[in-house]
């Protein structure tokens, strides 16, 4: 359902608890007492049908006899009870509730889940939304809000934190109370059995009252709703998670080299990434992240530096930043000679730039005066440990004058503090948060802070960011690998032959070394004789996956009698292996020496979450113990396909070294990218490696290959956590003039072509478009338009028919979606010199069949009351028009699907 209902559960007018008591120690008396004393200046209802007051309170027998129906409902009563109060909830008009109690089905009950399915199907007739089963509650202290049996009272603030575990939020609030840290929201949302993850996010996102997500996640339900409301909220505020469960292994029994080494965590690490999440380690971390975040200028690099009265904490914090791959800044020669006028001799004459435990608090002003505008720092981490010489407080007031002087240089430097001890190093701390300074208790958790400052920039930076262009035309052969897909199901296997798993790779370009199948040991020799040098020989057969691993695999054999004896060997040795040698086989192919390719591994495998993950990483025999890999969720372009490989240590080494010229890593990538449009392409591909997978300066050459099929429940896209290209969207449009135009989806690597199409429009094109004067258009707003979610949006591009990558565009029609699909707002540009040839009707045509096949229920857009053309073709169209009651010079139109 996603955001439907859900301003009933954070924005109510009235809350009924259900289940309201006197006993001390329940659930409903905690609950009770809470919403009392939490100041909430709505109508609270209680419901209990053995009482007729509670503390003063009166107090319901059931629902029916409630006054009003309430906004909100808390319910707290024996689950058997729950699914027919959430009837009589919704019968009355109630459009949110807490279920608080457990028992729906957790560690298995088929009991419980069979409550769980009736809860749910009581609630769906009346749009009910639910937080629960078995959670907490929830808080919302800006309303004074706690429908929660939680202790205490949270403080308000600009921080959601939503969390699977109750007993967590619990946690968080005590902790968070101390230390003056409020919330816009606090949701537990305990077995997720309607309200998610992906709600949550859906709606925080807009919350004007949140200035930040915090989340904690033990799994997540209904991944590409995740992976889209996660990649929307993303883009607008941070999104900062603790994600549980980080060793689970999940992979155990995994048949392929990629299913082995990705494990669940790794998953999830993957899909945080792509979604521009910042991922910490633990709840002292995840507020830490926040108080960086929200207070800390941002930054463009990472090199910090560090400035301290004491060298030991200057070498902890180096120490940490070196660990973090953060950079520690180096001074200009500028910024030496202002420290040197400033500083005593025995200062560090570098960075740390350690000025002497006695320094008074006007040498923490000259020094930092001199180094935040250093033009080759990022930041400066400014550190006090106590002395009796100098005041922990006039040295913090000294270094807040001087930045704020500074304020309004052209080139200044973010900042960040680290008071260490007690008394007034706490007081000193508290003054740098009033002035929007983070301060930190160690230089550890400094470093780290400013480190996911750098993430967290790098991660915007990323969903910023336009991808080149695959660099050659790649038109893969999809009708072969159908064809070799659906013979080999056919058969009743699943696992291809190395000679078919390396035809459907060359099928789509991924250039693979020449094997031969052979019957017997004799036709092996015979094929060997036709190879020029010398061959590998491997055993082929269904059921042996790992061939060296079982001795299957034979390296350097120079002649055929020497290749036809090993073959003879292998199949009396495979004989007491496996019941049945006659589908035994051997492949023959040509040693290939390369001195300067590296073994690298490409794969993938479904996980039962996110579904296809990509894997890509140093190959080999050894991959499994070197476990040097990076995940990627598909679809991939040659930004994220390079992002890939930059994630793995072996890229060090593909950069080239020590007179070994590096790899064509442009090669590798577009490999990547190739496979990832396979697993795009084909839904019966669930396992896949290519392992070794050799990379020199000149090409890519994949020597080994696995791949494994099942029988598909649908269409190849729709498992993937992130909605794929829509090729099938694709198709020519023939001019009258005879010219041949193509309709397409847009694409991330259309924004140089969108801006061009933007350049050429005239003031009063932009105007009428746009609905205000516009003189260039923000590269966010470009990013934006280009880089869209395909599940909930849709831009269809008008350009040559060529196929052209660089091909300009004369027209654009897009909608974007509300998360339930109720309703989508429409835009249509079309360049003046295609107008007049009947594109624009079409155009809008193609979008609301599209959106209408979506389920989109309405298409709404704003249009100019003096852009006539327009709202004649909305019209002629069926569009109904409104005006809009605070913009007399708009017109709304909106067509009914």
């Amino acid at each position: 359902m996603s955001v439907r209902n859900l301003k009933s559960l954070f924005n109510p007018a009235s809350v009924a608890l259900v289940g309201a008591s006197i006993k001390p120690h329940t659930v409903g008396a905690v609950a009770t007492r809470n919403l009392f004393a939490a100041g909430f200046q709505g109508s609270i209802y209680l419901v209990n049908p053995r009482r007729t007051e509670i503390d003063g309170h009166a107090c319901h027998a059931d629902i029916a006899s409630l006054p009003n129906p309430p906004d909100l409902a808390v319910i707290a009563t024996p689950p058997d009870l729950v699914p027919e109060i959430i009837d009589q909830l919704g019968a009355r008009g109630t459009k949110a509730a807490v279920v608080i109690t457990a028992g729906f089905g957790e560690g298995g009950s088929a009991r419980g889940q069979a409550l769980c399915k009736a809860m749910l199907e009581a609630a769906r007739p009346h749009l009910l939304r639910i937080v629960g089963p078995n959670c907490f509650g929830l808080m919302l202290p800006r309303i004074d809000l706690n429908a929660s049996f939680i202790h205490m009272q949270p403080l308000p603030g600009q921080l959601a934190f939503v969390a699977q575990s109750g007993a967590l939020l619990s946690t968080v609030v005590d902790w968070a109370t101390h230390r003056r840290i409020g919330f816009s929201h606090l949701v537990s949302l305990g077995d997720m059995a309607d309200v998610d993850f992906g709600d949550m996010l859906d709606y925080l996102s807009t919350d004007s009252h949140t200035r930040a997500i915090l989340l904690y996640i033990e799994s997540i339900t209904h991944a590409r709703k995740f992976m889209s409301a996660a990649r929307a909220a993303a883009r607008v505020k941070p999104v900062i998670v603790v994600k549980a469960g980080r060793y689970e292994s999940s992979a155990a029994a995994a048949s392929s080299h990629t299913g082995a080494m990705a494990g669940s965590d790794a998953v999830y690490e993957a899909a945080f990434k792509r979604a521009g999440i910042l991922r910490v380690n633990d709840l002292e971390a995840l507020f830490d992240a926040v108080s960086t975040l929200g207070q800390l200028q941002p930054v463009t690099g990472d090199r910090l530096a560090l400035l301290t009265n004491g060298g030991g904490i200057g070498v902890m914090a180096t120490d940490t930043l070196m660990y973090k791959k953060g950079t520690l800044a180096q001074l200009s020669e500028t910024t030496m000679d202002r420290l040197n006028a400033v500083l005593p001799p025995t200062w560090s004459h570098g960075n740390p730039v350690d000025i002497i435990g006695d320094a008074p608090p006007q040498r923490y002003a000259d020094a930092l005066g001199a180094i935040i505008e250093d033009p080759g720092v990022d930041a400066v981490l400014v550190m006090n440990c106590p002395t009796a010489i100098g005041s922990s407080m006039d040295a913090a007031q000294a270094v807040l004058e001087t930045f704020t002087q500074r304020s309004s240089h052209a080139r200044r430097s973010g900042l960040l503090s680290c008071w260490l001890g007690e008394g007034p190093a706490e007081a000193a701390r508290q003054m740098f948060h009033e002035q929007g300074i983070p301060s930190y208790e160690s230089p550890t958790k400094a470093v780290r802070g400013f480190m996911q400052m750098v993430r967290y920039r790098h991660s915007q930076a990323m969903l910023m960011e336009v991808p080149p262009d695959i660099p050659e035309n790649f038109t893969p052969n999809r009708q072969a690998v159908r064809k070799i897909i659906d013979m080999v199901l056919a058969e009743g296997r699943s696992w291809l032959l190395e000679t078919e798993a390396k035809s459907v790779l060359a099928a789509y370009g991924i250039p693979v070394v020449e094997t031969i199948t052979a019957e017997n040991p004799e036709a092996a020799a015979q094929i060997a004789s036709t190879i020029e040098g010398p061959v590998v020989l491997k055993i082929q057969h269904g059921m042996i996956l790992h061939k060296s691993d079982a001795g299957g695999v034979v390296l350097n054999l120079e002649t055929p009698d020497a290749v036809r004896d090993r073959a003879i060997c292998m199949r009396e040795h495979f004989k007491q292996a496996l019941d049945d040698v006659s589908a035994l086989q051997f492949c023959v192919q040509p040693m290939i020496q390369k001195p300067h390719a590296h073994e690298l591994i490409v794969g993938m495998h479904v996980d039962d979450q996110f579904g296809p993950v990509l894997l890509f990483g140093h190959g080999g025999t050894a991959t499994e113990i070197i476990l040097d890999r990076c995940l990627a969720l598909p679809p991939l372009n040659m930004r994220l396909a390079h992002e890939m490989i930059a994630g793995t240590r072996i890229s060090r080494l593909l950069a080239g070294y020590r007179g070994v010229p590096g790899a064509n890593r442009a090669d590798i990538a577009v490999t990547l990218v190739k496979v990832s449009q396979l697993i795009c392409d084909f839904a019966e591909i669930v396992e896949l490696d290519i392992n070794p997978l050799l990379g020199d300066p000149h090409e890519v050459l994949a020597l080994d290959a696995r791949l494994r099929v099942a029988p598909a429940d649908g269409p190849a896209g729709r498992r993937l956590a992130i909605c794929p290209y829509p090729t099938e969207l694709e198709q020519m449009i023939h001019l009258p003039g005879g010219q041949t135009l193509r309709l397409r989806p847009i694409r991330p690597e259309d924004e140089p072509a969108f801006q061009r199409l933007f350049n050429n429009l005239t003031p009063e094109d932009i105007r009428l478009r746009f609905l205000h004067p516009m003189k260039m258009m923000p590269k966010t707003l470009v990013v934006r338009l280009t880089q869209i979610d395909y599940d909930r949006e849709m831009a269809l591009v008008l350009t040559d028919g060529n196929g052209n990558q660089d091909a300009d565009f004369f027209g654009v029609v897009r909608f974007s979606a509300d998360p339930d699909r109720e309703k989508a707002e429409f835009a249509i540009l079309l360049d003046r010199s295609k107008t007049g040839l009947g594109l624009g009707p079409m155009l809008m045509r193609r979008i609301i069949d599209y959106a209408r096949s979506r389920g989109i229920r309405q298409l709404f857009g704003e249009v100019l009351n003096d852009n006539r053309p327009m709202l004649a073709l909305c019209k002629a169209l069926g569009f109904k028009r409104r005006h809009v009651p605070n913009d007399p010079g708009v017109t709304e139109v909106s067509l009914q699907l």
